[in-house]
């Protein structure tokens, strides 16, 4: 795969480890230069090398640097840590048609401590989560043929996310695919150490787990026929 992105400068991670110690706005305003040239700008081509790959695979996913990129900030409202800053630089690819808070999609971050690269949804509503249940309830012979997939199986072990102890309301105990259904997440991912970040190697293996887990992306946007606008 030819590619001008050549990996995050080592300023990026050291950053980030960094900011964790110092994870005030003071320290930030003295360094957001740094920011700014050494994670941002090199995220942002991470993004747009991104894009020509998944237009090959995924043309459904909408790539935009300033859609995906998430903000360093916090929302710090809710939260009993008041730290106003990520010590992490995240991406999230969603298809186009589909609310993103709604819709299956990709996602990955860089921080000192890992590369996570991830597929599924994260957070479904009610609505979307009974809309996934009942997609599945009537076809989870397909969803099985893509979790045993050799290079899905390989990658991701299997489907993760939260799960009831129970069968759902409004599912039988007894429906084959029970051990499917009481699922509140459906998630697969895969962790790889944070100097992949500094390589060039980062891209492509973005884009090979992407690939893996588009399958069942699909899968579960097939869900949200009808239901979304």
């Amino acid at each position: 795969m030819k590619t001008a992105f050549s990996g995050f400068p080592p300023e990026a991670l050291r950053f980030f480890r960094q900011l964790k110690r110092n994870n005030n706005r003071e320290w930030f305003r003295a360094h957001k230069e740094v920011y700014e040239t050494k994670v941002k700008l090199p995220m942002i081509g991470l993004v747009q090398s991104l894009g020509g790959e998944l237009n090959k695979f995924a043309p459904e996913i909408v790539v935009d640097p300033a859609r995906n990129i998430y903000r360093i900030y916090r929302d710090v409202r809710f939260s009993a840590d008041k730290s106003p800053y990520k010590i992490w630089i995240a991406a999230s690819f969603n298809p186009r048609g589909i609310p993103r808070h709604a819709a299956a999609g990709f996602y990955f971050h860089v921080s000192p401590e890992e590369v996570l690269i991830a597929g599924g949804v994260y957070m479904p509503g009610p609505k979307e989560i009974l809309a996934v249940r009942n997609y599945i309830a009537n076809h989870y012979e397909k969803l099985r043929r893509i979790l045993s997939q050799k290079e899905f199986k390989g990658l991701f072990g299997g489907l993760e996310g939260e799960r009831l102890t129970r069968a759902p309301k409004g599912f039988p105990p007894d429906h084959p695919a029970i051990d499917l259904l009481r699922y509140k997440q459906f998630l697969a991912y895969v962790t790889r150490p944070p100097a992949l970040a500094e390589t060039p190697k980062l891209l492509p293996t973005i884009v090979q787990i992407f690939r893996a887990v588009m399958p069942l992306v699909r899968f579960l946007n097939a869900s949200f026929d009808g239901i979304t606008g």
